[in-house]
């Protein structure tokens, strides 16, 4: 019996693209952009998945909701595996899992009128008659911030932020159990920012939305994600909720990225920097990944790959000498 507190449970999820070459582009090895990824996804709230780029954020994102196909691992709604759904099980499952795109400017069609563009998944897929479409936009749109009188304005009339308010009116309108909202403050202004931000805390609290979060600011994610997953070359290195991560980092990479984060604090200095340059993903170093950055790294690190162990309650780490 599914848990019915759980949303979406991903088991060793990986999607590897295949990398090419020559003159008749043969298969010349593969990018291991998720490699065995297993997280659980709590109904009603933000799960944050942040690292840097090139991580394998933004491709966990796009399997779950079925833009990209998974090479292997199981993924659960409801309590119903949804990975090797038909094309027309899929449409229908469309409305419940939808998608914030990163960049405001370019996902919105500049030919099509605002309110069109957020009411016509409706008409697509049946979900309202057309003669109540306007109605039900501009009570989306009212949710977003956004006036009556943007309903037939185009997308060059608008700021990034209002853009940004458009493209979550139009996943909103769905009424969707879920969103991937990807990197959607990073192409903003930091006055915009927290507009936002706050707008998605308000979906989330006032309308039951649950959200896959995914940034690389560590400053959104702990006002805006209740638990957050770490990512690094395409494997979680650590997991927990918002508070004991950010209390208490156990792997070294977490430390690191935290340290990173600009501060006013008095005393407070880099503890832990991660040195070089990541990995190529398509040969990812053997045993820990991250011990070829790490300060902390032993002969252990190079030789045994470690697996995630419990530091706390819900806390968990990928690494043989967690602190």
């Amino acid at each position: 019996m599914p848990d019915n507190d759980t949303l979406i449970d991903v088991t060793g999820l990986k999607k590897y693209f295949p990398l090419t070459g020559g003159l008749f582009g043969r298969k010349t090895g593969e990018l291991r952009a998720v490699d065995d990824v297993s997280f659980t996804l709590r109904r009603g709230r933000v799960f944050g998945l942040v690292g840097e780029s090139g991580s394998g954020k933004t491709t966990v994102g796009r399997t779950l909701l079925g833009l990209y196909p998974p090479t292997a691992g199981e993924i659960r709604f409801n309590g119903r595996p949804i990975q090797h759904l038909s094309p027309r099980e899929r449409s229908a499952l469309r409305p419940q899992m939808q998608l914030v795109f990163q960049d405001p400017y370019s996902s919105l069609n500049p030919r099509l009128r605002v309110g069109e563009a957020i009411g016509e998944a409706l008409l697509q897929h049946g979900l309202c008659p057309p003669a109540q479409v306007r109605d039900r936009v501009i009570e989306t749109m009212a949710i977003c911030g956004l006036a009556a009188r943007h309903y037939s304005r185009y997308p060059h009339e608008f700021s990034g932020g209002q853009r940004q308010r458009i493209g979550i009116a139009r996943a909103l309108i769905l009424q969707p159990a879920f969103i991937v909202a990807d990197e959607p403050v990073s192409a903003l202004d930091v006055s915009v920012q927290a507009q936002v931000i706050n707008l998605f805390s308000d979906l989330q609290q006032q309308h039951g939305v649950t959200f896959l979060f995914i940034s690389h600011d560590l400053g959104v994610v702990e006002h805006l994600c209740d638990d957050v997953a770490v990512m690094y070359l395409g494997q979680i290195v650590e997991i927990a909720d918002r508070d004991s991560l950010f209390r208490r980092p156990g792997h070294p990479y977490t430390q690191a990225l935290l340290a990173a984060v600009p501060t006013l604090e008095a005393g407070r200095g880099p503890q832990v920097m991660a040195r070089g340059e990541v990995p190529d993903p398509s040969r990812p170093p053997a045993g820990c990944r991250f011990h070829t950055r790490c300060p902390h790294a032993q002969p252990r690190c190079r030789e045994q790959a470690p697996a995630l162990r419990t530091l706390g309650p819900g806390h968990r780490v990928a690494c043989h000498f967690a602190l």
